[in-house]
């Protein structure tokens, strides 16, 4: 007699639908959305606002990212880093994943629509077909300037957080969303570097992969110059003070450093550190505007 033979079920729960949400980037996107509410007005910004605006902006968040999972789910099976992840590793089918993705985005954008303002939803929807469409499905597989280009999207928290307050696009939030956007490219291609063998094997035109490791450290010391020159725009319009300067000048120092041993290329770890250190330094940006924000407000 022969017994059938049994096929595994895929089980998956609440911990696999959090995995697509990519947490700890939200966490960081929902700080630098924080620091634009609080810049927008020179007291406390309504609490109600504050809170509105990051559950939805942070659900809008969740929802590019787990659309970033489907699209790329054969791409990330392939590569060391992400092949855990729950729909490339299929533990999470994709119809529940992407029935996620969808609940998730649609109830980000109506929580900021109705109890934001249309404006602060639209951005944030425009975002998030940046990532998760433009970016994901498109650039990511076109062009060695795919994080360049769809750095705009991931540069958005900053403005999306002045606008939840204050209904209006003025200069300051796009200053604070071109040092993210100049950020961006340094931080991410310091991973490619590391990473270099785990995106050729995927086909990804990571810059290592296309124009070498290199020219790929020359860019990073470049475009971490530009990094440096945008945090001191705060301070030459005017929006922030000589506490911000004088933290920003040590950040920035700090940051350089790291660049420095990226681009000299005698350390092999030297690549993955920078990239932790980025992290730390864009958060120590912002968080110097905040403290010199309020530490004004109280002098004055």
């Amino acid at each position: 007699m022969t017994l059938p033979t049994a096929v595994p079920s895929m089980v998956w729960g609440w911990k696999e639908l959090v995995g697509l949400c990519k947490i700890k980037v939200v966490a960081v996107m929902l700080v630098c959305t924080a620091v634009g509410m609080a810049l927008a007005t020179p007291g406390l910004p309504p609490l109600t606002s504050v809170i509105l605006g990051l559950v939805g902006i942070g659900l809008a968040s969740c929802g590019a990212a787990a659309f970033n999972h489907v699209i790329d789910r054969h791409l990330d099976a392939v590569m060391t880093r992400t092949s855990r992840r729950p729909v490339a590793s299929k533990r999470l089918p994709v119809a529940i994943a992407l029935g996620w993705a969808c609940l998730l985005s649609a109830a980000g954008v109506a929580l900021l629509a109705w109890q934001v303002n249309h404006l602060t939803a639209a951005l944030t929807f425009a975002s998030l077909i940046g990532y998760a469409l433009i970016y994901t499905a498109f650039l990511k597989r076109a062009t060695p300037q795919n994080i360049v280009i769809g750095g705009v999207a991931g540069a958005a928290p900053p403005l999306l957080g002045w606008v939840a307050i204050t209904g209006q696009i003025t200069a300051e939030p796009m200053l604070l969303m071109l040092i993210i956007f100049a950020w961006t490219p340094p931080h991410f291609w310091a991973l490619a570097i590391h990473k270099r063998d785990d995106y050729a094997r995927a086909g990804i035109p990571m810059l290592p992969v296309t124009h070498g490791i290199p020219f790929t450290r020359l860019q990073i010391w470049l475009y971490g110059w530009l990094t440096v020159l945008t945090t001191l725009l705060p301070v030459m319009i005017g929006m922030s003070g000589a506490l911000y300067l004088f933290i920003v000048l040590f950040l920035n120092a700090r940051f350089m450093a790291w660049n420095w041993r990226v681009w000299r290329g005698q350390d092999p770890t030297a690549p993955i550190g920078a990239f932790w250190f980025s992290i730390r330094y864009l958060l120590g940006v912002f968080g110097a505007l905040i403290i010199d924000h309020y530490t004004a407000a109280l002098i004055w």
